[in-house]
């Protein structure tokens, strides 16, 4: 497969939203500056890694099919998992909460918000072309049901395995409470994005 103009603007669309909710989490995070320079480049060199990413997927295409699909749903999972990062940190900024029993509650709101517009990005861009995304069973709100119920048992991989690490584990190296709320929250993206990828293209938008 080839890299086409619609991986450029999605690659950049997405890269775009992943950089700034980067910036904006390392600046909660008092972490404003590497090297002198603000985070604020992330902005243009996360759609670069993007498209890098997904031309690599294609390259790997050749050998292994999968990854044709799976550069584009590795960028599409960043920018989710940059999504409910932004979102977590909202609510903890704005409550001053960051662990017990309202930590699962925000991961929850937080991995919703990102797991939405997924759904578009995966069955417009990444699995785009798979015959169950155009066939009138799998069209609608079935396709979306589905997607939803594997997006749910990913909800909860993802929010079980970032409260296991954040309640129940103690920060490591000294971190601060709300880094090792982000720590937690990076370990259950992790899981639950490889989760998603075997579940989307076997049962949602499966060949």
């Amino acid at each position: 497969m080839r890299f086409t103009k619609k991986d450029f603007y999605f690659s950049v669309i997405t890269g775009c939203i992943t950089g700034f909710s980067a910036w904006r989490i390392f600046e909660y995070l008092a972490i404003s500056e590497f090297g002198g320079h603000s985070f604020v480049w992330f902005l243009l060199i996360v759609p670069v890694l993007w498209i890098l990413g997904v031309n690599f997927g294609y390259f790997l295409g050749g050998w292994f099919g999968f990854f044709n699909q799976f550069g584009k749903f590795a960028a599409i999972g960043f920018t989710n998992a940059a999504v409910d990062f932004g979102v977590l940190n909202l609510l903890i900024a704005n409550t001053g909460i960051s662990s017990g029993g309202w930590y699962p509650v925000f991961k929850g709101i937080s991995f919703m918000s990102a797991i939405i517009p997924s759904y578009f990005w995966n069955k417009y861009w990444a699995f785009e072309g798979s015959p169950s995304t155009g066939s009138e069973s799998s069209s609608g709100g079935f396709e979306f049901a589905k997607f939803m119920s594997v997006a749910v048992v990913a909800i909860f991989i993802n929010i079980g395995t970032a409260s296991l690490i954040v309640n129940y584990v103690n920060p490591l190296g000294g971190l601060s409470p709300a880094v090792w709320a982000n720590a937690g929250a990076v370990v259950g993206s992790a899981v639950a994005l490889i989760f998603s990828f075997v579940g989307f293209k076997l049962a949602v938008f499966k060949k």
